[in-house]
């Protein structure tokens, strides 16, 4: 049995879309609706799924919910971070922090992200 998809509820289907393929590296594969709910595929083969609220306000993740993304290499993280501030994204210098060499930001929905490198 392997994990085959994840989907979160977002405010804004097509801006956490554009987020997750710009930044990322995801591909999007189909939008159903009126960006109603959005297909998106990682080169691991996971399916990311980014459906519409059902309700009105944003999404309240559980602290600490967060979705993890893990590079080859400490330059690796430090450069995709530099990339997402030049693009200007509101994002920290990485740092060690648990053990391995990552940043954190929000991403459109609310949705915390960590990217990092571990030793």
């Amino acid at each position: 049995m392997r994990l085959n998809h994840i989907d979160l509820p977002v405010p804004d289907v097509a801006a956490t879309r554009d987020f997750f393929e710009t930044w990322l590296g995801f591909t999007h594969e189909r939008t159903l609706g009126q960006d109603g709910l959005a297909i998106l595929r990682d080169q691991a083969g996971l399916v990311l799924v980014l459906s519409r609220l059902r309700r009105h306000g944003s999404q309240a993740w559980p602290v600490p919910f967060h979705i993890g993304f893990h590079l080859e290499s400490p330059a690796a993280v430090s450069d995709l971070q530099a990339r997402m501030a030049a693009g200007g994204l509101a994002v920290d210098p990485p740092a060690m922090q648990h053990g391995a060499f990552a940043f954190y930001l929000t991403a459109p929905g609310d949705i915390l992200v960590e990217v990092a490198h571990r030793a």
